[in-house]
């Protein structure tokens, strides 16, 4: 099925795989993109010494428009709405409210959603854990204090779109809790230690850090010529995937555990590939590698050019299940309290040509438009829509993705 994990995720950060040009304009410092002669120039006269990256990150399609992740994440928030149920019990089951300092002259519970992008799933998931704290409040015996405050910390890149996030955000939630934008990358620490009761990420952990650097690198038996994503065809690539995962997944860990005080909670829903099963097999799966003959197409067109397709390869890495687990569990600073499969309640629902289009165009605007060039990403998704109507994916031969809930306690 199309997956859910696309979604709540928002701005990724990746590394360039090429040197920017920088020029000097009075005072001021500029720095672009060179072309690709430029790029091969300086190739060829550095060719001994290692290239250096830039750190670059790329939101979901801001704003509200009819193209805007704003607009076009509906999937996403079924997938979300489907883990509701399971957050209350994490809540009320697992959560100690004596954790909160006791010592303070507010007793404040402070909550984070990582990798927010622009609403209103963000918000549908923190009103959901608010209002189960306050239950679970309510029954206590005894109220020791002052009265339970929330602040809330949205988290994303910095390019994310938080004026959108926040002229969306519902009137009646500002009167529930303080909101705080936290731009900063996931994949390490952007909050205080020690600061965090509960903590929440949704179908975001697939988003990586940085392009495996030997995936563009011609030279390199890694090199994804042939496609725009990892898709486990190709081992060398799978495998510079699967080490770059490892680490973001260990780096965003030790993140948390630094920020969540002790019983502190951390609950995370996502996808992974059954063991065993390809990317490729998926319907996402189909629909990138589509995405990337579209590509190709327009190269053979003069539109784009098949160098800089060489050069593109999407920052996101979907795990087999008991791959994922096994990095969960290899983490000694949290207790698993919950770790199951579940279900996307649009599993089995064929999706419209439209509304795929749409969705992905919602998610991969913003990265597409900054490789390919602002004249693209029209005519890419026009295409898509065609190929698509020409050649239907076939949603029941299409794999599904294994659907998580976890719910982690830091020590």
């Amino acid at each position: 099925m199309l997956s859910a994990f696309w979604g709540h995720a928002s701005a990724i950060a990746i590394a360039s795989p090429v040197a920017s040009i920088v020029g000097f304009q009075g005072d001021r410092t500029t720095i672009r993109r060179p072309t690709y002669g430029e790029m091969k120039f300086v190739e060829v006269v550095e060719k001994h010494r290692k290239m250096p990256t830039f750190p670059q990150s790329f939101p979901m399609n801001g704003g509200d428009g009819p193209h805007s992740y704003l607009h076009n994440s509906s999937y996403q928030k079924v997938a979300i709405d489907g883990a509701k149920e399971r957050t209350r019990e994490a809540i009320l089951e697992k959560l100690d409210l004596e954790l909160l300092n006791r010592n303070s002259d507010a007793n404040i519970l402070r909550i984070a959603d990582f990798g927010c992008s622009i609403g209103p799933n963000t918000f549908d998931v923190v009103q959901n854990i608010i209002d189960t704290v306050k239950q679970k409040h309510l029954k206590k015996e005894t109220h020791i204090g002052a009265p339970l405050e929330f602040q809330v910390s949205f988290n994303d890149q910095p390019n994310n779109d938080f004026n959108t996030l926040f002229r969306t955000q519902p009137l009646f939630s500002r009167r529930e809790y303080l909101s705080v934008g936290v731009p900063g990358s996931f994949h390490g620490r952007v909050l205080p230690k020690n600061s965090l009761h509960i903590g929440h990420t949704s179908y975001t952990l697939h988003w990586l850090s940085t392009v495996p650097k030997h995936v563009c690198d011609k030279k390199s038996p890694a090199l994804n010529k042939s496609y725009i994503q990892c898709n486990n065809l190709v081992d060398e690539v799978t495998k510079a995937y699967k080490i770059q995962f490892k680490k973001d997944i260990g780096g965003f860990l030790e993140a948390r555990a630094e920020e969540l005080v002790s019983g502190g909670l951390m609950i995370l829903s996502g996808q992974c590939l059954p063991n065993g099963i390809p990317k490729a097999l998926t319907c996402q799966g189909v629909v990138i590698d589509m995405i990337g003959d579209c590509l190709m197409d327009m190269a053979k067109l003069g539109i784009t050019s098949k160098e800089k397709i060489e050069h593109f390869s999407l920052p996101t890495y979907i795990p087999h299940i008991s791959e994922f687990k096994a990095n969960i569990e290899q983490n000694e600073n949290f207790t698993i309290e919950t770790m199951e499969e579940i279900s996307h309640p649009m599993d089995y629902m064929p999706l419209t040509n439209g509304f795929i289009t749409s969705m992905f165009r919602a998610i991969l605007n913003t990265i597409i438009e900054e490789h390919f060039g602002d004249g693209v990403v029209n005519e890419l998704f026009d295409r898509l829509a065609k190929k698509l109507d020409k050649y239907p994916i076939n949603f029941r031969r299409c794999k599904k993705y294994v659907n998580y809930f976890i719910v982690l306690k830091r020590k």
